[in-house]
């Protein structure tokens, strides 16, 4: 009696590199915080948030705010230039934020924005999103998608935009404005 024995060479078995603890679990959890954060020694930011979760095996190494964010941010003599809150929120590298849901920013000039989606580029400087924004100030709404700012909010451009502006009975929406109400055409 004979018996064959045959094997298949050559065949590479597909695996996957293993889940390890690092992947998916933080290296630092805080709840219930509020945080002062400091630049070149001077008090620039605070944070308030129910849980901070911090990632440094991660890449890029983030940190998540899964339950919400308070963010202020202060001139040099402390007063608040800006504020930032967030449904979710996520800091990659300690440079790039991306804030989710119900997301409000209110600048120095009290001009309040809306949207779903933002990301600050803290390396550019800038802050932007290609979601529906709505812009409130005391003069206009202006609301559109695809929206670009610096880093005050204070000079913004979108690429998708509408806006309304309020008008006196005089014909023009503020003294600062150009814009005049015109009457019906007449006739040649």
């Amino acid at each position: 009696m004979h018996v064959l024995i045959s094997s298949c060479s050559g065949e590479k078995v597909h695996t996957a590199p293993a889940v390890s603890d690092k992947d998916s679990l933080p290296f630092m959890q805080a709840k219930g915080i509020s945080n002062l954060i400091s630049d070149s020694g001077i008090i620039r930011y605070k944070i308030i948030a129910e849980n901070w979760n911090i990632y440094n095996t991660t890449n890029p190494p983030k940190w998540t705010f899964l339950k919400g964010l308070l963010l202020e941010k202060f001139d040099t003599t402390f007063h608040v230039e800006w504020f930032v809150q967030a449904d979710t929120a996520y800091c990659y590298n300690q440079k790039l934020w991306e804030l989710r849901g119900r997301v409000v920013v209110r600048n120095v000039e009290g001009t309040v924005f809306k949207t779903e989606e933002l990301f600050w580029d803290m390396s550019s400087h800038e802050v932007y999103s290609n979601m529906y924004v709505r812009i409130i100030t005391p003069e206009r709404e202006v609301e559109g998608t695809r929206f670009r700012s610096n880093e005050q909010m204070t000079r913004y451009t979108f690429y998708n935009s509408k806006g309304s502006l309020p008008f006196n009975d005089a014909g023009s929406a503020s003294p600062q404005d150009s814009v005049v109400r015109q009457g019906p055409a007449k006739p040649i």
